[in-house]
């Protein structure tokens, strides 16, 4: 399969491109928006693509979205991306491009922890709480934590690091009772997403959530949810504490680069063509375990 680093529409407008997707206007009020094969770890987008992981991205994505549909509304249009581009770049958006509603984005990272692992682990190890929340003694790298809990992160620019932030920081971003909402709906949409992953043997360790509202202010999911770009996908059968488990998601890059004599700025190092092969399979297997 070959892979897509970089979409070039040029039917549309481009807004702008992320990590990951490159967004085009559709109209004043919707927006295109394609999955590229870019991987990014520790805020650092790598120069190898992964190919297929933009099409596993949209098709769990959408996956998600209606299976959660009933908690709150979401970006989705139904609309084809075939529909909107010019005939000769239809291959571009095919199986990894959507057609969204135009929202304006809440700047918050919206995560939900259910194990002890990553920067959370991290937080933990110096403080003894994540995001200004305290948790109990004596935890290990991977513990289950004893109930979920809301970490958010503020969005940082492109290259930079995202930061974990407390719950003062949500509320000064967004007023108190648009904060409460955001937290009561991503421990929600997070519990039930883990309660339905478990039964297809994967551990949603952590995932974050993106929102937006609409011209009437109301609360929408936009962007990707509970993909292997942002989430952590465990093998229920490989879990234990006190390792990084095994993973269906790019923590296979993230380990692998930490192998490397590298200062986590750009340039990253080249991935190397088993590690490229192993995480599209990675990100394969948890597309086919999680929709079967």
């Amino acid at each position: 399969m070959q892979a897509l680093h970089q979409s070039s529409i040029t039917s549309l407008p481009l807004l702008g491109r992320g990590k990951v997707r490159d967004m085009y206007a559709v109209g004043d009020d919707k927006l295109l928006i394609v999955a590229s094969d870019r991987i990014s770890a520790f805020d650092v987008i790598l120069d190898d693509p992964i190919p297929g992981k933009g099409q596993v991205l949209t098709e769990l994505t959408e996956f998600w979205l209606k299976r959660l549909a009933h908690v709150l509304p979401n970006h989705s249009t139904g609309i084809d991306p075939c529909d909107v581009v010019a005939a000769n770049e239809r291959e571009q958006v095919v199986g990894r491009a959507v057609v969204v509603k135009r929202l304006k984005p809440i700047m918050v990272e919206a995560v939900a922890r259910g194990y002890l692992i990553g920067s959370g682990w991290k937080d933990y190890q110096a403080t003894g709480s994540v995001c200004g929340i305290a948790l109990p003694a004596g935890l290990k790298q991977a513990s289950r934590l004893p109930e979920p809990i809301f970490t958010p992160a503020a969005k940082a620019e492109l290259g930079s690091h995202d930061e974990n932030v407390d719950f003062a920081h949500v509320v000064a971003e967004v007023g108190q009772d648009m904060a409460e909402e955001i937290r009561r709906i991503t421990l929600q949409l997070y519990s039930e997403a883990a309660a339905f992953a478990a039964t297809k043997g994967i551990i949603i360790a952590d995932t974050k959530f993106e929102f937006g509202l609409d011209d009437q202010g109301r609360l929408h999911l936009m962007d990707e949810v509970l993909t292997p770009d942002s989430s952590r996908f465990w093998p229920a059968s490989g879990y234990a504490e006190g390792i990084s488990p095994p993973s269906f998601d790019k923590q296979f890059v993230r380990d692998w680069l930490e192998t490397q004599d590298w200062a986590k700025t750009p340039p990253a190092p080249r991935l190397p063509a088993d590690v490229l092969e192993k995480t599209a399979a990675k990100y394969r297997e948890a597309l086919t375990r999680l929709t079967a």
